[in-house]
């Protein structure tokens, strides 16, 4: 359901932030990431009304983007975008370096009711692009990598994507559920450090410490890293104490659409006269944008200005 904007510039969106969002954690050989969106994956899923398979793959996405742009060390963001020929035929879903989350999906409600309850994300998606682009900000060169959808789960094609893209080895998990709390989504990456030449640990150890972290990491449960009377600095314990974690400071993730009145005015005044007369309806141009579900209006004659 849409909410009309006619006159503030930014929509009213949740002003909703997760101080303890995403927990990083460090090993001699490997880093990792814990991201609990908490109640943000509630009003986030909510705002879009999308059936539940949708929902749950929403999070997900959500979750996976959160995990990766914590990791930048510039301001920017990291953007995932997934186009397939199946029920679902666009994801998108970015997260900015300090933790501003937002998503949308577009799929066909026909095809959807057609496919069985708890589809995978493969067969949502059918075949088609994983991409993921990080954007460095103004002036500085975007960068995209992009490979076919492989694997039924949306973990296993981000897996699929840094193994065969960027030849990183990794592990994620990512999970969405609805609670009695509404939705929660959560999710771990564990990623392997390139050990170099003249590093102390040799590469046998290091492979041998790789693949014990992810034999303990598949031991996680969604009851577990869902549950948010557990905190993450136990959680990370409970499942790596044997190979001592050094737990980071955590980074907050909150509410992130971007769009403004202003912005899309701008974009409205790149258009020439019939294309703005094509677009007027009872002396009007309404804008939706598709991440926060909001309806900007304009009068005709603001575009004339």
């Amino acid at each position: 359901m849409s909410e009309i904007n006619t006159n503030s510039d930014r929509p009213n969106v949740p002003d909703i932030t997760i101080p303890q969002g995403i927990t990083p954690f460090f090993f001699a050989a490997a880093r990792g990431r814990i991201a609990r969106l908490g109640p943000l994956t509630d009003n986030l899923i909510k705002r879009h009304q999308y059936p539940t398979a949708i929902s749950i793959l929403g999070g997900e996405a959500l979750t996976l983007v959160a995990l990766l742009a914590s990791a930048l060390k510039f301001e920017g963001s990291f953007s995932l975008q997934i186009k397939g020929d199946g029920a679902i035929s666009l994801l998108v879903a970015d997260c900015t370096h300090n933790g501003a989350l937002r998503f949308y999906i577009r799929y066909n409600e026909e095809a959807l009711q057609k496919l069985p309850t708890h589809a995978s994300a493969k067969t949502l998606f059918g075949n088609g692009i994983f991409a993921l682009t990080v954007d460095q900000g103004d002036n500085q060169d975007r960068y995209q990598g992009m490979v076919e959808i492989a694997g039924e789960t949306l973990a296993d094609m981000a897996t699929h994507y840094f193994t065969s893209s960027e030849q990183l080895p990794c592990w994620i998990y990512l999970t969405t559920q609805y609670t009695p709390s509404g939705w929660r989504a959560a999710g771990m990456i564990l990623e392997k450090i390139a050990m170099a030449s003249n590093d102390p640990i040799p590469t046998e150890i290091a492979q041998e410490s790789w693949n014990t972290l992810t034999a303990l990491a598949t031991t996680i449960t969604a009851q577990e890293i869902l549950d948010e009377t557990l905190s993450e600095k136990t959680l990370i314990h409970r499942l790596f104490h044997e190979e001592n974690p050094v737990i980071g400071e955590a980074k907050p993730l909150s509410y992130g659409c971007r769009c403004s009145r202003s912005r899309l005015m701008n974009v409205l005044k790149n258009f020439n006269t019939d294309d703005i007369e094509s677009m007027v309806e009872d002396g009007k141009i309404t804008m939706k944008c598709e991440f926060c579900c909001y309806e900007f209006v304009f009068n005709k004659e603001e575009i004339s200005l």
